[in-house]
């Protein structure tokens, strides 16, 4: 079984397969209490924030994983699948920037995660806040 961590980046990078914009990782293990981890990523459209939910969600049950609770399906604005220890926020645009949870949460650490892209390696970086290279 994998670890929250280890889930959670695994949704980013299935968010970032559907052109997810901006996918981050917030460690909220010691600020938050409820849950380890924060997945943050955004669509441009409602369509694109649903196939986003798709990817996710299949990605996670090929581990055996099912979000014990969703909001916010119906108008695809900001839709929330809650995993207890992770919980994955999908916005729209408009919505990620209106909510701003990484200026919210902005004393976490985010999470570094990488993916290897067509051209041999890219790494993928979050900016702003802290990251887990910043607190060894």
């Amino acid at each position: 079984m994998l670890t929250s961590r280890e889930l959670a980046v695994d949704a980013a990078r299935a968010a970032d397969d559907r052109k997810a914009i901006d996918p981050r990782i917030m460690d909220m293990r010691s600020t938050l209490g409820i849950t380890d981890y924060f997945v943050i990523v955004s669509g441009g459209t409602e369509r694109q924030v649903n196939r986003i939910r798709d990817a996710v969600e299949e990605r996670l049950r090929e581990h055996g994983v099912k979000p014990v609770r969703r909001e916010g399906e119906r108008n695809a604005r900001w839709i929330l699948l809650d995993y207890v220890d992770f919980v994955i926020h999908i916005f729209h645009e408009d919505e990620r920037s209106f909510y701003d949870l990484e200026r919210l949460w902005r004393d976490v650490e985010f999470v570094e995660w990488r993916r290897e892209d067509e051209r041999g390696g890219a790494a993928l970086k979050p900016t702003g806040g802290v990251t887990d290279a910043d607190n060894p």
